[in-house]
């Protein structure tokens, strides 16, 4: 016979549990607090004034939470489809639409100043932050501080967090309205400071990078990063394909780049399964999810989507949405 335990050790056990979780809470809010007084060292040292530090830091807080978001990433294994089918649902295609019309003449300015179609600048605005509506809550410099505390990639989130720094300095945003996603990502185009720093634009003349008001800022932003990393107008992103006479797509992969001629004459074929266009363009052959799913050719405007976002899902979402902003629906 099983004897069952007293009530009053269970209830033993269940505050000894809950006192020692309060221990390594408090354990970890000192540490962290030594933490932020050695950041904060190292920025006086990099030449920013100790009053100006008091107001910055001032505010910051150990955000367990953001930890815990890095530290449990889904791992669950979707397909491309499923994947294409909540990243472009047809309301998303049909706001694309509407606000590519509504903002037509700035669009059009940017494009021609930076070489990006104005289809891909909304396709990324809509996949990265759905149109700006989706910015993040998390105070930038406490979610990057604690990422950089908790160790794992803390040369990673500590260069981020100097770069936030710098980028109040420069006066773009307020302390108080300095917000993000969990892992520091920023505004409408979401970039991260280090980013920001790089690409972010002030389009409207204002004294200010606002990438999260200014859609002026956030277009030019967004097609900045882009002109930089290697964009070509001239092309576009890439097609859907299939595989023929017995060819199995071998030579898959970002780093096979290639004339459309040789694809051809591997037995690459367009979706509808004629033949591919006689073009000076080169392309790389993916396979997502493999042979049984979607396979594609992408071009030089693809290779510079992985480097916005290294997910060739993401590329790909970014793409078919241009491609049905360009269709209309």
């Amino acid at each position: 016979m099983i004897k069952k335990a007293p009530f009053f050790f269970l209830l033993y056990i269940l505050f000894s549990s809950i006192s020692a979780y309060g221990k390594n809470a408090d354990a970890d809010e000192a540490a962290f607090s030594y933490y932020i007084k050695a950041l904060k060292k190292e920025a006086v040292s990099k030449g920013y004034e100790r009053a100006w530090l008091d107001d910055m830091f001032n505010d910051i807080t150990f955000r367990p939470t953001v930890v815990k978001a890095d530290k449990n990433q889904p791992e669950k294994k979707i397909t491309l489809d499923t994947y294409l089918a909540t990243r472009v649902p047809d309301w998303k295609v049909a706001q694309a639409v509407t606000l590519l019309n509504e903002n037509q003449t700035l669009l059009s300015k940017i494009s021609r100043e930076y070489g990006v179609q104005p289809r891909f600048i909304i396709a990324l605005w809509g996949n990265e932050s759905n149109f700006g509506k989706i910015q993040g809550n998390h105070d930038v410099l406490s979610a990057l501080s604690s990422l950089a505390f908790e160790g794992r990639r803390e040369t990673l989130f500590k260069k981020q967090f100097f770069a936030a720094l710098k980028i109040l300095s420069e006066g773009h945003i307020t302390r108080s309205e300095f917000s993000g996603s969990w892992a520091g990502a920023m505004g409408q185009s979401q970039f991260m400071p280090t980013s920001f720093l790089t690409y972010a634009v002030d389009y409207d003349k204002d004294g200010k990078k606002d990438i999260w008001q200014s859609k002026a800022d956030v277009f030019a932003s967004i097609a900045n990063y882009l002109k930089q990393e290697g964009w070509s107008d001239n092309v576009t992103w890439g097609r859907q394909v299939t595989l023929h006479q017995g060819y199995r797509g071998q030579d898959a992969g970002l780093d096979t780049f290639r004339p459309l001629s040789w694809w051809q004459a591997k037995g690459v074929r367009k979706y509808d399964g004629s033949a591919l266009p006689d073009a000076p363009v080169k392309a790389s052959l993916i396979k997502p999810d493999g042979l049984e799913g979607r396979i594609y050719l992408v071009y030089t405007n693809f290779h510079t989507l992985m480097k916005w976002n290294r997910s060739q899902y993401f590329g790909v979402s970014v793409g078919y949405l241009s491609d049905r902003i360009k269709k209309g629906h």
